[in-house]
């Protein structure tokens, strides 16, 4: 295909103008591309007077709606790097992320305003009638003309954060060519249609979310938009929209089923990622006919890397199969070098959908090697190069689609005065696939309850990276060689023998 030089919306309003290209599933209001393109340009034009022209990156707090779609559209226009916020975290930890990625405005919305004024002393600008003093209202700025970007594979499209290993969360820089490769690639797998609707209802500000927003596009297909999941809401939309693709992660998936709902016949996939899906669910899922999907991806690949059929998944259990189109997959062992067939190792992957790098160069540097970027994951491929994936190198848990690093838990733990150590391990959780769950050592003369430790890590953590599980023990169980022994941190957790 020839490289889309100008945004994307833009592109599809000049081939198919006519054609719907978003719904908000929530008002049940649609608009063609035609409009779409419009609203585009009137937010590119507010956004280049909010930032006295010619801006480098935008933050974005905003949570699931139409309003952030069309933002990261009218900064692809501008040739302007997105950053979006999420808007679960704390003030502080939003306030971190702004202040390494230096944005020139920052945007939100009427919920998140208190924190944009709390966080950034740049232009702010909601989305929705302002209400604090020095937020302004986007509607209210007009912007004069100006000239569209021209684009190049090389362009920064977007910075997310995502968790690193030592708890501090690594800016992710993506640009518009890993963005259109990841679209194309995941096309060749899950297929086009002139009639597809691809239901959002994953979080924006995560690759999942985002990811249905870029490709519709750049199919022209139409994005459905709801703003947050809800079982029964969203099996209603996915029945009466005429959805024929949804992502979701394990846990969305597995409240659908539990309030009976069955697929309608356009329903063509269901992208599962975001955490591993158990068996039982996917079992569940084919007794309803339930198209599902499951993937691997990450951040740093603009979403998919692998993607399993659902065939392939009920016939090689586990497996999240083949990796997609232009995309390599090595599986390395501790030296680097690569590992035969069934043999277990690092997942390496490397293509157009691959990350040009961190913002911070050191982390760059770490994460590459000949074969490309390390994932930090483990797995082992068959034959016909089918991946399946073990376990995460650093023991990161994955609660209900979230990343959370337990180094970042335990350090606040350890700030509260009774606590003296603590590990940090993922549970099993039927409903959340983990949870966080602390093992904690009081100080002498220290005796903590679980409730106020609870209390102490809320303010200071996001929901999704409190501990629910809180356990006491005289010491932490420990390896020969001195180092916490998570297995057996783990088990002392589920087993509750402290």
């Amino acid at each position: 295909m020839d490289w889309p030089t100008q945004d994307l919306v833009a592109a599809r309003a000049a081939a198919t103008p006519d054609r719907t290209a978003l719904i908000d599933a929530d008002r049940d209001e649609s608009i063609t591309y035609r409009e779409y393109d419009a609203a585009v340009g009137r937010r590119a034009a507010a956004l280049n007077q909010l930032t006295d022209d010619d801006p480098d990156r935008i933050a974005v707090l905003l949570d699931t709606r139409p309003a952030f779609a069309e933002l990261f559209f009218a900064a692809m226009r501008l040739g302007v790097s997105v950053v979006p916020l999420n808007v679960r975290l704390t003030p502080a930890e939003v306030r971190e992320q702004v202040e390494r990625t230096e944005p020139d405005a920052l945007l939100c919305e009427r919920e998140t305003e208190a924190t944009a004024t709390e966080v950034f002393d740049g232009p702010i600008a909601s989305v929705d009638d302002a209400a604090a003093a020095g937020v302004q209202t986007l509607d209210d700025i007009d912007g004069a003309p100006f000239e569209p970007a021209t684009l190049t594979p090389e362009t920064e499209q977007l910075v997310l954060f995502t968790s690193g290993t030592t708890g501090q969360p690594k800016g992710v820089r993506l640009t518009v060519g890993n963005l259109v490769a990841s679209a194309t690639a995941s096309a060749f797998r899950l297929g086009v249609t002139r009639s597809d609707r691809w239901l959002c209802c994953l979080p924006t500000y995560h690759m999942g979310g985002l990811a249905p927003v870029v490709r519709s596009a750049l199919y022209g297909a139409t994005v459905v938009i709801q703003r947050e999941f809800d079982a029964a809401e969203t099996a209603r939309i996915l029945d009466e929209s005429g959805i024929t693709g949804v992502s979701l992660v394990p846990t969305m998936l597995a409240r659908l089923l539990d309030v009976g709902w069955e697929p309608s016949e356009q329903l063509r996939f269901v992208l599962l990622g975001g955490a591993p899906a158990s068996d039982d669910l996917l079992a569940r899922a084919r007794e309803r006919d339930v198209p599902a999907c499951p993937t691997y991806g990450m951040t740093e690949t603009a979403s998919q890397i692998a993607t399993a059929t659902p065939e392939q998944a009920a016939g090689h259990e586990g497996t999240v199969g083949q990796p997609l189109v232009n995309t390599t997959v090595t599986v390395v062992d501790e030296d680097g070098d690569p590992v035969g067939t069934g043999e277990t190792g690092e997942i390496v992957v490397s293509g157009p959908t691959v990350t040009p790098g961190y913002l911070d160069p050191a982390v760059t540097e770490d994460a590459f090697g000949p074969e490309g970027l390390h994932t930090g994951d483990i797995g082992s491929r068959d034959e016909d190069g089918r991946l399946w994936v073990h376990n995460r190198v650093d023991d990161r848990i994955v609660t209900g689609g979230e990343n959370v690093d337990p180094g970042e838990v335990v350090a606040v733990l350890r700030e509260h005065p009774a606590v003296h150590e603590a590990a940090v391990v993922g549970l099993d959780d039927p409903e959340w696939g983990e949870r966080v769950a602390a093992l904690v050592v009081p100080a002498d003369g220290g005796d903590p309850t679980a409730e106020e430790i609870e209390g102490h890590c809320r303010g200071r953590l996001a929901g999704f990276k409190l501990p629910r599980t809180v356990a006491f023990a005289d010491e932490l169980p420990r390896t020969a060689s001195g180092t916490v022994d998570r297995g057996a941190v783990r088990k002392r957790l589920r087993d509750r023998q402290v």
